[in-house]
């Protein structure tokens, strides 16, 4: 009777090695099929990840056109009636990823000669801004408070938190206009600043993650004459870096795109972001529109880019101390 050795191999009963077992169908089987799907959902998530970044390919390519071969490839799409109204498109349209000559000039026009795009670029900045750092400052206490302490108020406040996060902005907009009015903080930053310096949606994330904090860590710190505010800034903010970059990228996002709150909360077209001028550019201004969505693409994607580790990481995290 031949017996086998740890890497296979068959050996006679006088010593000698007589070749490697083949490996039986089923495996064979098993293996050709896990291969087979590896390769049908990579195709599936290469397929789908084209689809989706071509209209930003097509953005960024079309915006080096120049005003003449965009109007040639896409003036039929933004041409209108003597009416005003939009017309009946009777032909296809050109759909060109490569311009014929690259031309920089409606970057130049957008940069140097409109002051008023890299205007409505600095008020969305502005807007932005400070809802995103103050809304992780006041998350990150609240997440504290509710991570920290126990108690049946603690659950029912926690729970309308929950409830103001899953109500779209569309049905909390009529209050906040009302809110702001009786404020009378109406077409000042402020009405735009404060309902997203206090939006539900940072506390419930980060309080899901603070929750994942071993209680053990903490009573440590406790026994050491480390206090709350210790625990706080020495403990909890530095096994949260994740969840904060995670919830700084996604408050970013939401905001940097905001067309509703400015339009109803803002009267004065001069105080208007980015994200709503760009809607309201004409027909006559569609090589403009490409170069201007290009330039406000540029902080989503830096932002994206930088904090795509730490994004990850605060999504998977599930707690405890890293070794």
């Amino acid at each position: 009777m031949r017996a086998k050795n740890t890497s296979g191999e068959r050996v006679s009963p006088f010593g000698r090695r007589t070749g490697k077992e083949k490996p039986s169908g089923k495996l064979q089987k098993k293996k050709a099929w896990s291969a087979a799907k590896i390769v049908l959902a990579t195709t599936v998530a290469a397929f789908f990840a084209i689809l989706f970044l071509t209209p930003i390919i097509l953005t960024i390519t079309n915006s080096f056109m120049s005003a003449s071969e965009i109007s040639a490839n896409y003036g039929s799409v933004f041409a209108t009636n003597s009416s005003g109204g939009k017309v009946y498109i009777s032909e296809k349209v050109n759909l060109k990823f490569i311009p014929d000559m690259v031309s920089f000039s409606q970057y130049i026009t957008v940069l140097f000669k409109s002051p008023e795009y890299l205007l409505k670029f600095w008020n969305s900045v502005i807007l932005v801004g400070p809802i995103v750092v103050f809304q992780l400052l006041v998350a990150s206490l609240a997440s504290y408070g509710f991570a920290r302490y126990h108690g049946r108020i603690r659950e029912i406040i926690f729970f309308a938190y929950i409830i103001l996060m899953l109500m779209p902005y569309q049905v909390t907009l009529v209050p906040n206009y009302l809110v702001s009015d009786w404020l009378n903080l109406l077409d000042t930053n402020w009405a735009i600043w404060l309902p997203g310096i206090f939006s539900p949606f940072a506390v419930y994330l980060l309080t899901k993650f603070m929750r994942r904090i071993p209680e053990s860590v903490i009573e440590a710190a406790q026994i050491d004459g480390a206090g709350e505010f210790q625990i706080y800034r020495k403990i909890c903010m530095p096994l949260c870096k994740g969840a904060i970059c995670s919830a700084a990228i996604l408050v970013f996002m939401d905001y940097w795109n905001m067309v509703e709150q400015p339009l109803i909360l803002l009267t004065d077209a001069e105080k208007h972001p980015l994200s709503v001028f760009l809607s309201k550019i004409n027909s006559g201004e569609i090589g403009l529109a490409f170069a201007v969505a290009t330039i406000y693409m540029v902080p989503s994607l830096l932002i994206f880019l930088y904090g795509e580790e730490y994004l990850v990481e605060g999504i998977t995290y599930q707690g405890g101390i890293k070794g």
